[in-house]
């Protein structure tokens, strides 16, 4: 269920007070059933339920449970970077949509390499 796991993270960091309410979340779809065109019906969100109410439900019931530090992490990162979060296949179609690309990148300037002398 990791996939919609992020959702909460906004309210978490005080961002948002609802996960509708932040910009990268398919919560207003999944857990409200607002229309989302950039949004497709998924086996694993399809599974969640029988029909629309059912899966509506389920996914709202996802957010009483709580996430592991590593995913925490990873999604604070993304989140104060103001970017989406997801394998390279979602990244990827996120850059296409908005024509921008969206890489998550750790703080501070890269390290330089270690010359050892000879």
């Amino acid at each position: 269920m990791t996939p919609f796991r992020c959702d909460p993270i906004p309210m978490r960091a005080a961002m948002v007070d609802d996960p509708a309410h932040y910009r990268w979340s398919s919560y207003r779809s999944n857990g409200l059933g607002q229309a989302d065109p950039l949004l497709t019906l998924h086996a694993l969100y399809a599974d969640l339920g029988q029909d629309e109410a059912e899966r509506f439900a389920a996914y709202r019931a996802l957010f009483r449970s709580e996430l592991d530090n590593e995913a925490i992490s990873d999604i604070r990162m993304a989140l104060n970077q103001g970017q989406p979060l997801g394998n390279a296949r979602f990244i990827d179609s996120i850059e296409r949509i908005t024509g921008q690309r969206r890489e998550i990148k750790p703080r501070g300037r890269p390290r330089k390499p270690v010359v050892k002398a000879t």
